[in-house]
């Protein structure tokens, strides 16, 4: 940055972008290695404890697949009529205006994005000690210190280099679709030796309240979530965003939904459903029926494996922060990209920042479980948007159109996940959250709508560029 600045203005650089380095590849790992993340590992005792069946467990499954997808090429549709990144976010602001769009990136940035980014840090952290402490519980200060380390390796390699970040998550990705097919290779060779014991009477015991279902869901999409991570880097980070997007979402979803089911599979022909129901980590259960000494690998692979989704999510979730401030919503600190490394790192370092909070609190249990609530209530209304834009703007050009019943079935779904567990379960902690998102509106006023910026912002914006070596990026076209 130049010396010798005198004003209080940011200093500003000609053309200064974040590389475009994710291509097809990159993209199927991104969604991939995303979504595989530490929920198939321990969702599949949940699902099974509210669906009661083994038949029925695997159906949720597959219907959370299902489900996932069709949001996902929804999605590719409204990532090549709106060539933004930022995914909800930019969908919501362009569709709807900046009121909703800023309450969505004020619950995203501040609240959801962080916890679910701690949450699965501290997966990684309570599997990568567990060898350690074989036979007993690790100690909660450890697997603390663990994944706050895992927070700051992330943001040391995603704010170095887009390319490092990538690779990382392509590597990462690769050793989690090894493991999991050692597994799947294993449910094989049980099921060729006549261990199907779970399968006899497979939907005996099922239950089928709308309450439980949804919550049930709640459980599978938690291990899905990430399907939409590529829509967060469209066209600041992703090569031919018209042509890769919805490609590496045919691939990866898919890939993903038929190892779940496998996977699930495995597990029941190693367990009974009574075993896998009172086994605290189900997959190393399995480890321990099927590999016998060799049980760590499985402890191995959860942590490679929450590594690499902790790498994917935080990849887009810091991205979310950036867009989020280059439109006004967020300080103007915080839509800078470094000068050198072009990576969007003062937004990275927030989400970090935020993340270990969370860590260091180990209160957010609550927050986790409502993840979905949340997470499908945006979903449902980036949804509905591009339910209009097909039936109110058709004429708009996109290189890629989804039939309209796919979005359908999605808006339906999203409303019933938000709406079942408050009818049949209702709790206090959903109205926590809704007031918590509304709360937007003492902010939204006064500092994004009627712009009143104290003057000792500014500063503190100059000082931090200066230290931080950043700069405005140039805006893409829309």
């Amino acid at each position: 940055l130049k010396e010798g600045n005198k004003g209080h203005s940011p200093v500003r650089w000609e053309k200064l972008r974040l590389k475009q380095e994710v291509g097809l590849i990159s993209g199927v790992s991104l969604i991939a290695g995303t979504m595989i993340g530490s929920g198939i590992f321990m969702s599949p005792e949940w699902v099974l404890h509210h669906m009661g069946s083994p038949a029925s467990s695997l159906l949720i499954w597959a219907a959370c697949g299902v489900l996932a997808t069709f949001g996902a090429l929804s999605y590719a549709e409204l990532g090549t009529i709106i060539k933004e990144s930022g995914g909800e976010y930019i969908y919501i602001l362009r569709i709807f205006g900046s009121f909703p769009a800023f309450l969505f990136a004020y619950t995203s940035v501040i609240l959801v994005r962080p916890a679910g980014l701690a949450a699965v840090c501290l997966s990684f952290a309570e599997y990568a000690v567990a060898p350690f402490y074989p036979g007993c519980s690790s100690p909660q200060a450890v697997v603390k210190c663990a994944a706050a380390a895992c927070i700051l390796v992330l943001a040391i390699i995603n704010c170095l280099n887009v390319r490092l970040a990538t690779s990382i998550m392509n590597v990462f990705t690769a050793a989690k679709l090894l493991a999991l097919l050692v597994i799947v290779a294993g449910g094989m060779v049980l099921l060729a030796k006549g261990q199907t014991q779970s399968f006899q009477n497979a939907f005996q015991n099922t239950t089928a309240g709308i309450g439980t279902v949804g919550v049930a869901f709640y459980q599978g999409l938690w291990s899905y979530d990430g399907w939409n991570n590529l829509n967060y880097c469209n066209m600041r980070n992703l090569k031919k965003p018209e042509v890769t997007l919805p490609r590496a979402v045919m691939i990866a979803i898919p890939l993903v939904t038929c190892l779940y089911l496998l996977v699930n599979v495995s597990y029941f022909a190693a367990m009974t459903p009574t075993e896998l129901l009172t086994s605290g980590a189900v997959a190393v259960t399995w480890g321990d029926k099927v590999l016998g000494s060799w049980a760590w690998l499985i402890s191995l692979s959860v942590a490679l494996s929450t590594f690499g989704s902790s790498n994917g999510t935080f990849f887009s979730g810091g991205r979310v922060c950036y867009i989020a401030a280059r439109e006004g919503h967020m300080p103007e600190i915080l839509s800078m990209a470094h000068v050198r490394c072009l990576t969007p790192s003062p937004a990275l370092l927030f989400t970090s920042a935020m993340s270990l909070v969370m860590v260091m609190s180990g209160n957010f249990t609550s927050i986790v479980n409502f993840f979905s609530f949340i997470a499908w209530f945006f979903y449902g209304m980036t949804i509905s948007g591009l339910l209009y834009l097909k039936i109110k703007k058709p004429e708009l050009p996109r290189s890629y159109k989804v039939p309209i019943i796919i979005p359908i079935i999605v808006l339906m779904a999203a409303v019933y996940l938000v709406l079942a567990p408050i009818i049949d379960q209702p709790q206090i902690e959903f109205l926590y959250i809704v007031l918590f998102m509304f709360s937007g509106v003492i902010l939204y006023f006064p500092l994004v709508r009627f712009k009143c910026h104290p003057r000792f912002l500014q500063r503190v914006t100059l000082h931090l560029q200066l230290f931080l070596e950043v700069a405005p990026t140039a805006r893409d076209a829309n």
